[in-house]
């Protein structure tokens, strides 16, 4: 993706800093913090069907931290260090594991994570809530997350794919198709967003002609691929992974002629998509939470290594400075304090904070001052500490990802 933001400057003395801090924290993880460190796990799925979006996810929040503890305005100058550890984003035991690894042998005060929905439902429920953990999803986007049993331990920088059902049906409808088919990965993410989907489409007036899963990591989606096309549609919806299942669905369509126009939510949105499939894609189009504020402009400005407009990195970048500035607005690391304060540090009233404006937020706090956090994706969180979410309308061109608008 080759979106370039010029809102705002950010010094080339910042800059250097911020690239100079993130190397820093990064090499931290392979040693021994400091006694007095502040440990932040970063839950992301670093292999698995979103390991080409993660690799911009992961930056990103640790983007975040590093500026923070550079800043040395964090609880009277207590530094920070990302700790990684791996959800798969589809493997409940080994997301587990990972999570109680973070907790209870590398003892971080809170998790930024995890990415896909099931494994952060699991990590949720059976560790971080037993062992009082506050846990910030930047992308874990199931509707069933909105009312889930969390004791006031989870949050999300993401929207929930209730609201993307909806977004997706006025893209379609707008595109002037009535008539589709989908196919979803079987999964709480996929399952979720197709449901979500076809009743704000159905209820638009659209026709699903069918609504199937599949399996991700297969050899051959020949039977998904036929129960698809025998049921028609004049696009195919494909609610999956862009380096698993859903391209598998895509390859095999074009391959039969089953469907040649492919409407990609927010888990297939990334340059690994088209540049596997190639020039059949182009034409395509969906979704992926987005804007184009000034917050992701000054991100976009920032980022050093990786893509600042792949999905989700902008939410991954928010999903750490909340936390951490809410840990400020507490005094404490204790997640049994600061998760009380999340909500507080996100909305207003307060001064509006920006991207590489970390350190005057921990002034403001310290001082006994409120901010209304910002961020790079235009938070504001919303019901039980979920975004009220923003989208980036996309369509693939010139075998590319492009965005063509807002939403």
């Amino acid at each position: 993706m080759a979106e370039c933001y010029k809102i705002g400057d950010i010094t080339l003395m910042k800059k250097q800093l911020l690239s100079t801090a993130v190397a820093l924290s990064l090499g931290s993880m392979a040693g021994t913090a400091a006694a007095e460190d502040i440990k932040v796990g970063v839950f992301l799925g670093l292999t698995g069907p979103l390991e080409s979006l993660v690799a911009n996810m992961a930056p990103g929040a640790e983007t975040a931290i590093a500026e923070v503890s550079a800043s040395g305005k964090l609880l009277d100058g207590t530094t920070v260090t990302a700790v990684r550890a791996d959800t798969t984003c589809v493997d409940a035991a080994a997301a587990t594991a990972a999570i109680e690894r973070l907790i209870t042998s590398d003892k971080v005060a809170g998790v930024v994570g995890g990415d896909c929905s099931g494994v952060t439902t699991a990590a949720l429920t059976n560790v971080a809530m037993p062992n009082g953990m506050v846990m910030i999803s930047p992308s874990a986007t199931s509707p069933a997350l909105s009312t889930i049993e969390d004791n006031g331990l989870f949050f999300r920088t993401a929207p929930s794919d209730a609201r993307q059902g909806v977004v997706m049906s006025d893209i379609i409808m707008d595109r002037g198709f009535s008539e589709v088919a989908i196919s979803y990965t079987n999964n709480d993410y996929g399952k979720g967003l197709a449901d979500a989907f076809q009743s704000a489409f159905e209820e638009a007036g659209g026709t699903v002609t069918i609504s199937s899963s599949h399996e991700d990591n297969k050899a051959d989606y020949a039977a998904e691929v036929g129960a698809l096309a025998s049921a028609g549609g004049e696009i195919l919806v494909v609610a999956g992974y862009l380096d698993s299942g859903g391209k598998g669905i895509i390859q095999g369509s074009l391959d039969t002629g089953a469907f040649d126009t492919f409407v990609l939510p927010d888990g297939m949105v990334g340059d690994a998509l088209p540049a596997a499939i190639g020039s059949d894609l182009d034409g395509s189009f969906g979704q992926a939470p987005g804007t184009e504020s000034e917050g992701a402009g000054l991100f976009a400005d920032m980022a050093e290594g990786f893509d600042p407009t792949s999905p989700f990195a902008a939410e991954s970048y928010d999903a750490a400075a909340l936390m951490l500035l809410a840990m400020q607005a507490a005094g404490s690391t204790d997640p049994q304090a600061y998760k009380d304060k999340v909500m507080d540090v996100a909305n207003a009233p307060g001064e509006p904070i920006l991207p590489g404006q970390l350190g005057k937020a921990l002034e403001i706090l310290a001082d006994g001052g409120e901010i209304d956090y910002i961020g790079a994706s235009n938070v504001e969180l919303i019901g039980g500490g979920e975004s009220a979410g923003n989208y980036r309308e996309i369509e693939i061109k010139d075998e590319a990802v492009t965005t063509i608008g807002y939403r």
